[in-house]
């Protein structure tokens, strides 16, 4: 974890205000990194900003952020054996990822479910459909109240999911709903936002150290 103390030493030096989340931070970490370890994925949500920020987070996983992220060798071997030159360029460009997916990201199954049923239903709608036990919910809302974010934490705990909120000061109702509360010390929504941008990247830094531990550049 010599790697992961760096990571995490960094963002609170950084962000002194941070200092107090530095326990649950760990706590989100390794609750992401038992759930990519177990096979699992993990399921993102939040509203504008929120949403951006969610898409952002999947970004950072499902490819390099910090490290180079080869595929396993034995991936690599298929493709090398099986295509030829289309194999080698495929071994030689696709990079090893952490499954993540932006619930904000379908804008046909949003609109049509918004349209046809509720509307603050979309994000639980897709955490019934694609969430297993296993997998992992990150839930962003700077107010804690969303109402569709709130029913996608509840019907993730219903169906075996852990969740993670990101949240701003005080939690509202979110911390109901959270294995891991990360709660910052701020109230309006750009300042809240602003700090979760650090936390998040945090985290991606530290579940890709865990992951992609080797130097591979």
């Amino acid at each position: 974890m010599n790697g992961g103390s760096e990571i995490l030493g960094h963002l609170l030096t950084r962000h002194p205000e941070l200092e107090p989340l530095g326990n649950e931070i760990l706590r989100a970490f390794e609750v992401l990194s038992e759930t990519f370890a177990s096979g699992g994925k993990l399921l993102v949500c939040g509203n504008g900003g929120s949403s951006a920020d969610a898409d952002h987070i999947v970004g950072e996983l499902m490819k390099e952020f910090k490290k180079k992220r080869p595929l396993p060798e034995c991936v690599r071997q298929s493709f090398l054996e099986g295509y030829g030159a289309e194999g080698a360029y495929l071994a030689e460009n696709l990079q090893a990822g952490l499954p993540a997916l932006s619930l904000s990201a379908h804008t046909a199954l949003l609109t049509a479910f918004a349209n046809d049923a509720k509307p603050d239903l979309v994000f639980a709608q897709q955490v019934c459909c694609l969430g297993k036990p296993g997998d992992t919910l990150l839930a962003l809302s700077t107010s804690g109240n969303s109402p569709n974010v709130c029913f996608a934490a509840m019907t993730a705990k219903s169906i075996g999911l852990r969740v993670i909120a990101l949240t701003g000061k005080g939690g509202g109702r979110l911390k109901t709903f959270s294995d891991v509360l990360l709660s910052v010390p701020e109230e309006e929504t750009d300042r809240v936002q602003e700090l979760h941008l650090p936390i998040y990247h945090a985290l991606c830094a530290l579940v890709e150290e865990r992951f992609f531990p080797y130097d591979a550049s």
